[in-house]
């Protein structure tokens, strides 16, 4: 606001890599400038503070092996740290005095807490203390500075809204739970401008519900009849009256919708296009749960092809991460794939965020294996349940997904027919070696210690099993990938190619790490639905 930029986000990346820079823009779309380095440097956007000044993000321009908390000040053109980083973070808010941050830092992944640093002194303090795997996210200050509400799971297993006093002398209390669930977890917090109120979001099994917290009595008002299954990018306007966010669903493009938070009514206010597409015909997914083999009690969005009767070509989709979470998210592969009459059934198995600290632990390291095994049980409901014909059964995945593609194709390849692995890691030692060294540093106790269990990482490693794919593959990758390097992907083509078994590469020269551009996107959606009518077939 004091130098009138006003706008900030404009990413560009080198041939679609991880390596964003950070523009800054006015709102007539004049005056565009990068403020970060350039190169090989990652850096993050967060958001502008109260005062419009200073604008938060993480950047590793000090050492690739870490993101800093740094802030743009618009008022002097000057990037300024705000802590160095053991690991992976940023500034989740800054106190509107300019004194105090809230940090959020990630030392390894499912391991993270939220910190308190005076700005002056560089003195901090751990917000939410814990030993083992634990998550604490979404802080923010009161108006006054004196108060911090966040979410956290802190000696608990599911993520609840807590409150956190700041006492004269400038020392946190222990955070008090004031709103907490046993069937969902709190994943979504804003305060409102004037700190009387906030806006809550839980995640229950994957569907977003909304509340209205008055933070004075802690009376709470549901938001009912949300028109997508998944909200977020919740903000309040300056007079805190309304409340912007995104929703979005299977079968609903994302858009921005606004909140009437007197009246409780919403309106949509952009409408994505979706040329040729009956919304009202895109098929929504049935919440399952099944057993592993073990006990544990594992979910999944099943999809049903319309007019498809009896047991039918079903394609198992496994989500990245691995703590990332399947939703019911508008995806375009699915319903293209639907539309075909091949159905989809996307899991949730051990590892996943969104059901507790637990859960989403019970795959690290040797317990990977464990979670490989998910895929046979979630084959096993397809079958036992006849949704599934056996013999027309396949798998894919992006990222982590790809990963657990590859491994599934190597365990159980009687289980399948076709698979298509999108970006995924096959070789750990490769992935360590050529990874970004800020994501090699946080996923040594996720996957394990490349020095230190490099045994363990073979023996996950799909690459070292591939002769026992015997099912045709495609393998789609990004060249310019710098998360999961396209090596993986040329590991997974030569060895099918040196043993003829039928693999096809699409290999993108402008992408990164996932798919960005229009054009590519509709490639990739018409060679995997493609690949799977011609190996699975459809109606």
């Amino acid at each position: 606001m004091v130098t009138g930029w006003k706008v900030a986000g404009v990413f560009r990346r080198t041939g679609g890599g991880l390596n964003a820079q950070i523009y800054l823009v006015r709102p007539d779309g004049s005056d565009l400038k990068r403020i970060t380095d350039g190169g090989k440097t990652n850096n993050w956007l967060g958001e502008f503070d109260d005062t419009g000044r200073r604008l938060i993000l993480s950047s590793s321009r000090r050492d690739p092996k870490t993101m800093d908390a740094w802030y743009y000040d618009a008022a002097t053109d000057d990037l300024k740290l705000i802590a160095e980083n053991p690991g992976i973070g940023f500034a989740m808010d800054l106190s509107r005095d300019g004194r105090r941050a809230l940090l959020w830092r990630m030392r390894s992944r499912s391991m993270d807490t939220a910190f308190l640093r005076d700005l002056t002194s560089g003195v901090e303090f751990d917000l939410t203390p814990h030993g083992g795997p634990g998550s604490s996210d979404n802080a923010q200050f009161s108006p006054n500075g004196r108060t911090i509400w966040l979410t956290t799971n802190q000696n608990r297993d599911r993520a609840a809204f807590a409150r956190i006093r700041i006492g004269k002398d400038g020392k946190p209390t222990p955070a008090e739970v004031l709103i907490a669930r046993d069937d969902a977890d709190a994943n979504g917090l804003v305060v409102s401008h004037d700190g009387r109120s906030a806006a809550l979001l839980w995640n229950a099994s994957g569907r977003s519900e909304l509340e209205l917290v008055d933070l004075r009595t802690l009376r709470r008002r549901p938001i009912p009849a949300l028109p997508g299954e998944i909200v977020g990018g919740l903000t309040f306007s300056r007079d805190d009256r309304q409340l912007a966010m995104n929703i979005s669903g299977a079968a609903r493009p994302n858009d921005i919708w606004i909140l009437d938070t007197r009246r409780r009514k919403l309106r949509q206010v952009t409408f994505s296009p979706h040329a040729g597409i009956d919304l009202e015909s895109l098929i929504r997914p049935q919440l399952v749960t099944y057993p592993a083999h073990d006990g544990l009690e594992l979910s999944g969005w099943l999809y049903r092809p319309q007019g498809v009767e009896g047991p039918g070509p079903y394609v198992v989709s496994f989500h990245g991460g691995p703590e990332g979470q399947e939703r019911p998210r508008f995806r375009s592969d699915y319903q293209a794939l639907l539309l075909r009459g091949i159905g989809v059934f996307a899991p949730n198995v051990r590892g996943s965020a969104g059901f507790g600290k637990r859960f989403v632990n019970l795959d690290n390291g040797e317990l990977r294996f464990d979670g490989v095994r998910d895929i046979e049980a979630s084959v096993k409901y397809l079958v036992d349940s006849k949704i599934a014909d056996p013999n027309r059964v396949g798998i894919m995945g992006g990222s982590y997904g790809g990963y657990m593609t590859m491994a599934g194709l190597t365990r159980f390849p009687e289980l399948f027919a076709a698979g298509a692995n999108l970006f995924g890691i096959v070789n750990f030692e490769t992935f360590f070696e050529q990874t970004e060294p800020w994501m090699a540093a946080i996923s040594t106790i996720e996957y394990g210690d490349p020095v230190k269990q490099a045994d363990l990482l073979r023996r996950l490693s799909p690459i070292h099993q591939i002769e026992r794919v015997t099912d045709p593959t495609i393998v789609l990758h990004g060249a310019n990938d710098t998360n999961v390097p396209v090596v993986e992907a040329e590991q997974v083509v030569r060895s099918l190619r040196e043993r003829g078994v039928p693999v096809d590469y699409v290999l993108f020269p402008d992408e990164g790490h996932g798919f960005r551009k229009t054009n590519n996107r509709i490639t990739s959606t018409v060679s995997i639905v493609r690949w799977f009518e011609t190996h699975l077939g459809g109606r």
